[in-house]
């Protein structure tokens, strides 16, 4: 039994899918399953020979991978529905088609979900083309949590709000950098050391716990957005928050391949579309 289902949306990213899966296939510390639902309007993002060779390896050492052609595309709140369907493990990973993990990362993110005991913990993808540009003003939100990780309700604009901006380019390599668990030079991150903090939401990378997320509704609210509404994540993630709390961690250990966007055309959030739920 995997401790973790790894689950990829993607649509038409061939190259970046294929090195999404070198990065997974890295890791180690972790039983994970993989599960991709792809929508691409020609052949699969995994039908090259890159994606097809990691994907073999995989199966080789034991990994059970389930490739899902699934149509007709209906917006990514009910993809990410679709792949929550087809998960078991105790942990769903929602890792987007275009982030890189380091090795160890899997391990950090299964260990922190386990000792902070809240609903999900996230890696903010790191985009490395900005690694020299270093944004103090968008990190005075930084704060630890230095006790147990306590559920929160946000309010958007209000109080926390403002954690988005952690994410934006290389703010997390500078955090971890400036909390000593990262830095140029170094070995490759340890799993076993983490800094959690306080986060708005996450993007590209998660680790839930998955009866927590199915408790707060999942991605079952794709009914009520428009297909080109964005922000599924976002507003599934805070649903999670309000009931058993969520983490970033440092070092992130997950990179955006800076590949432009595959879905360019986006409406409404579903943070505005959607009543907030009770918690």
């Amino acid at each position: 039994m995997a401790d973790v289902d790894v689950l990829v949306p993607t649509r038409g990213r061939p190259v970046e899918l294929a090195t999404t899966l070198a990065g997974l296939a890295a890791q180690t510390g972790v039983e994970f399953s993989l599960t991709i639902s792809d929508q691409s309007d020609g052949d699969a993002s995994w039908e090259t020979p890159s994606a097809r060779t990691v994907i073999r390896w995989l199966e080789r050492r034991g990994v059970e991978v389930a490739l899902h052609r699934h149509g007709p595309p209906r917006g990514m709140a009910e993809q990410r529905a679709f792949l929550l369907s087809c998960a078991t493990a105790p942990a769903v990973l929602y890792l987007d088609d275009d982030v890189w993990l380091e090795p160890g990362a899997l391990a950090r993110l299964h260990r922190a979900l386990g000792e902070l005991g809240c609903g999900m913990v996230g890696a903010a993808m790191q985009a490395l083309g900005h690694a020299e540009d270093r944004r103090p003003e968008e990190v005075e939100s930084f704060s630890v949590w230095d006790g147990p990780v306590e559920p929160e309700t946000l309010v958007k604009d209000g109080p926390g709000w403002d954690r988005w901006r952690l994410h934006n380019a290389a703010n997390g390599l500078h955090l971890a950098e400036s909390v000593g668990v990262d830095g140029p030079g170094s070995a490759v991150p340890s799993p076993d050391v983490y800094v959690p903090y306080k986060v708005a939401w996450v993007a590209g990378c998660v680790l839930f716990d998955r009866a927590r997320l199915v408790e707060a509704g999942g991605f079952e609210f794709w009914r009520d957005v428009p297909p080109d509404a964005h922000g599924e994540d976002v507003y599934s993630q805070q649903q999670v928050m309000a009931r058993s709390g969520a983490a970033g961690i440092l070092p992130p250990g997950a990179y955006h391949q800076e590949s432009p966007t595959a879905l360019p055309d986006r409406g409404i959030s579903a943070v505005d579309a959607l009543p907030a739920r009770p918690t």
